[in-house]
């Protein structure tokens, strides 16, 4: 397809002013929904081919989060387009001031393989909620859903309001080439950099969702049962390709030993293995080969077994790892989990604020004053206390990075204020207009402003 075409037909779409109308999203947002529950089987057999994910997963970590954003924004519409009321100041007297909200028109969705249907169709949905078009790139990488969500999509939409693309870095270049409205990525921070370079020939306005390397810390003040059970549960939850994943574990060493065993007993009783209904595969061969190559063989203590054919990987705890080693030196986004310890809490949250911010980071203590200096001190996209990824969860909050590890945010509100502009506008009264911005220019109407400004 000649990815011009596509952008000039949906710059038409949008000038028809059909997708500013509140009621046209609502519709296109429960067609969406009823597509996606309708084909659920098919949904679920493409990723299964791709990952070898279950039908649960499936719908807890990819399906949920899509309904349930359409739910939200149909539920929500009317009061995210109204205007807001801000007071006026007193120099613009008599008149009142507004905020509109207003689409920004033709958007591109560039989403990755790790959670090929959430990171992809998440942001479309928070796009076509705001009144734009949208042409979604999913990642080719999972090969399969990329091509049903296609299928899917573009026989039951105009392409001229969204439309799905598929292929890999020719397509991507080629798209990145048309002046969009706005464009929204989910990545790396390498390819993240060249998406934001691209998007800067055009001015247009960008939000990347990247990673980094988040940490798990755990303190002498912790629940360690409770820390073993959801840290477990976050770093191997997709085999660990999962950017918000816990990257390593930086624990109190009074208590290393303790947390280690439990979380082998979680790992054990969990029972991680080829084919489970709750372990996923290796996206591909490059990534396998990737994390065999940052296991250190003398510093595993539990797990490094893997089968290349299966692309699986067992969970794999290291100890005794420095801040030196090559594990440690990029995200992992993988099975694989560091522990490393402290013996000053301070000092341990300056070690990970030396760092790239990541894009989320996680703390268990039950310490009220250890919370506070984690929040304090440690500068991160977003995180938890005491439990963690499931942040993502909460619509109210913004899910987004912060330097290195990303600029913007979406979810709920914050989504719709992504692919948004805001609009103010100041109403005069055409009466009582008192004199002092015209001239002369005197001492006395000087004064006058500085007390009304």
């Amino acid at each position: 397809m000649e990815y011009k075409s596509l952008f000039t037909a949906q710059k038409s779409f949008f000038a028809s002013r059909q997708t500013k109308d509140p009621e046209f999203r609502k519709a296109r947002l429960l067609e969406l929904k009823k597509l996606l529950l309708d084909n659920e089987a098919l949904l679920n057999e493409a990723i299964q081919k791709d990952f070898g994910k279950s039908d649960f997963e499936t719908y807890i970590t990819e399906l949920s989060g899509i309904i349930h954003d359409i739910d939200y924004y149909v539920k929500n519409m009317h009061a995210l387009c109204r205007p807001e009321k801000v007071s006026t100041n007193w120099l613009n007297l008599p008149g009142k001031s507004r905020i509109y909200t207003e689409p920004l028109g033709v958007t591109l969705v560039i989403g990755a393989w790790n959670y090929p249907y959430q990171l992809s169709l998440c942001p479309m949905v928070a796009a076509i909620a705001a009144g734009n078009c949208c042409i979604v790139k999913p990642s080719e990488l999972p090969a399969h859903t990329m091509q049903l969500m296609a299928k899917l999509i573009n026989t039951h939409f105009d392409p001229a309001y969204i439309h799905v693309v598929e292929g890999g870095v020719e397509e991507t270049t080629a798209l990145l080439q048309c002046p969009f409205d706005k464009i929204f990525f989910t990545g790396s921070t390498k390819v993240g950099k060249i998406v934001y370079q691209a998007a800067a020939q055009h001015l247009c306005p960008v939000t990347l969702e990247l990673g980094g390397k988040s940490p798990a810390i755990v303190t002498a003040n912790a629940n360690l049962d409770v820390a073993a059970k959801r840290i477990t549960w976050g770093k191997f939850l997709n085999a660990g390709q999962t950017c918000v994943a816990p990257d390593y574990i930086l624990v109190e060493e009074q208590v290393r030993q303790e947390l280690t065993d439990k979380i082998k007993a979680q790992v054990l009783k969990n029972d991680y293995k080829p084919g489970a209904a709750h372990y996923t595969q290796i996206i591909n061969e490059r990534n396998f080969d990737r994390l065999l190559a940052l296991i250190d063989p003398a510093k595993v203590i539990l797990g490094g077994n893997s089968d290349r054919e299966k692309r699986f990987i067992a969970p794999t705890l290291l100890s005794e790892v420095t801040a030196q080693d090559a594990i440690m030196q990029e995200e992992i986004f993988g099975p694989l989990l560091p522990i490393l310890s402290f013996t000053d809490y301070q000092r341990a949250l300056e070690m990970v604020a030396e760092g790239a911010k990541p894009l989320s980071a996680y703390l268990f203590s039950d310490s009220k004053q250890e919370q506070n200096l984690f929040l304090e001190r440690v500068s991160f996209g977003g995180g938890c206390i005491n439990d963690v990824i499931i942040h993502l969860t909460n619509e109210r909050l913004p899910f987004g990075g912060v330097g290195q590890s990303g600029m913007g945010s979406y979810h709920g509100p914050y989504g719709f204020d992504t692919f948004s502009h805001k609009k103010s506008v100041l109403y005069k009264a055409t009466w009582g207009e008192p004199d002092l911005k015209f001239p002369p220019y005197t001492a006395a109407k000087r004064k006058w402003i500085r007390k009304l400004r």
